[in-house]
């Protein structure tokens, strides 16, 4: 599998005047919790996340896609806000998966790609990075009572 975001753990983020580690699970389901997440889609998703990446304050440690939401673990500076990194990621992504997965409008309608709510969680108060990296990166796959496995 081609990862094209920086899947590594979290360091140090050095400012002029402040050192910070911000992590946040952020979950955000597509909207009308529709199955819209194909193997293009997903693709299509991580490229834009990488070039988001480039131009802003936000580093994507691990994705994970399941079939009608997205679980991201990032990291941030104290500058940007939770609910930015959310806007950010969400209107970025929504613009470009539109404009390049046609397809995937079939199932949507009104122009919108993802739900209007989100799930944000700062990492340590809710489990360890490395449980909560795990977690996300195994977002798609179940077990065989259909259940995803946290611990």
């Amino acid at each position: 599998m081609l990862r094209l975001y920086n899947a590594r753990m979290s360091q140090s983020i050095h400012k002029s005047h402040n050192v910070s580690v911000l992590l946040y699970h952020i979950g955000c389901p597509a909207k009308y919790r529709r199955a819209v997440f194909s193997a293009e889609v997903d693709a299509k998703l991580k490229q834009v996340c990488y070039e988001i990446q480039k131009r802003y304050e936000i580093q994507f440690l691990e994705i994970g896609v399941d079939k009608d939401d997205v679980h991201f673990l990032v990291q941030s500076v104290p500058l940007v806000s939770p609910k930015k990194i959310v806007q950010t990621i969400k209107s970025i992504t929504a613009r470009e998966i539109l404009k390049s997965c046609p397809e995937v409008k079939k199932y949507l309608w009104g122009g919108e790609f993802w739900s209007d709510g989100y799930f944000i969680s700062t990492v340590g108060a809710h489990g360890s990075e490395e449980m909560i990296k795990n977690y996300v990166k195994e977002q798609g796959k179940t077990e065989a009572d259909g259940q995803l496995k946290l611990f």
